[in-house]
C-alpha cells in the first residue's frame, strides 16, 4: 500500500525528533573548574594587610582578628579601610592626644556599620595594623581617637610565629 504524502511526512518528522540531543558536559566541567578556583583563591581567612609599605611586628598569638574595620598607619600616612585619611608628617610637633581628620572618618565609618547585640558594652571593633618602627607616641594617638570615637574593642595586628616548643 502506498503512503501518502502526510504520512511520509509524519514519519520523516519522527525519525527527526526522536533522536535524544546529549548534554555538553565539556563547557560545564570548565565552568566548574573555574568556579572552584575562584572559591579558592577567595577563601574567607582573614588576611589582615598584605602591605609592602606596612611592616608589621611578630606574635606566637593564636586568634585570629575577624573581618572589622581597619586603620593602617604606615610609614608616611595613615589609611581607615585603605583610604587616606592623613600623612604622618602633619602630626609631628603636634601635642593633640587626639587626631581630629581620623575622629571624622571613624565618625562616618560609625554611621556606616551598625553597632551589633554583642558590641553595645564594649564598642565597635577595630584592628590597628601599625608598622613595627612606628612611634608608640603616633599608636597612642589613633588609639586613644579610635576609643573617644566609639571604637573600643582595639585589636592591634601582627605577623604570626610559631612557637620555639613547636606547640
Amino acid at each position: 500500500m502506498k503512503m501518502s504524502r502526510r504520512a511520509r511526512r509524519m514519519q520523516r518528522n519522527h525519525k527527526r525528533n526522536s533522536a535524544k540531543s546529549a548534554l555538553n558536559l565539556t563547557a560545564l566541567m570548565d565552568i566548574f573548574t573555574i568556579l572552584v578556583f575562584f572559591l579558592m583563591v577567595n577563601q574567607s581567612e582573614v588576611e589582615v594587610a598584605n602591605n609592602d609599605s606596612v611592616d608589621l611586628p611578630v606574635s606566637i598569638a593564636e586568634n585570629k582578628p575577624e573581618d572589622q574595620l581597619t586603620v593602617m598607619v604606615t610609614r608616611s600616612e595613615i589609611l581607615v579601610q585603605g583610604r587616606s585619611v592623613l600623612q604622618l608628617s602633619s602630626l609631628e610637633g603636634s601635642e593633640d592626644k587626639l587626631i581630629s581628620e581620623l575622629a571624622t572618618e571613624l565618625q562616618y565609618q560609625a554611621g556606616r556599620r551598625p553597632v551589633a547585640e554583642g558590641q553595645s558594652g564594649s564598642g565597635r571593633p577595630v584592628t590597628i595594623v601599625g608598622d613595627k618602627n612606628t612611634p608608640y607616641s603616633v599608636l597612642k594617638k589613633v588609639m586613644n581617637t579610635c576609643a573617644e570615637n566609639g571604637f573600643n574593642d582595639v585589636s592591634l595586628a601582627v605577623n604570626h610565629r610559631e612557637t620555639a616548643g613547636g606547640a
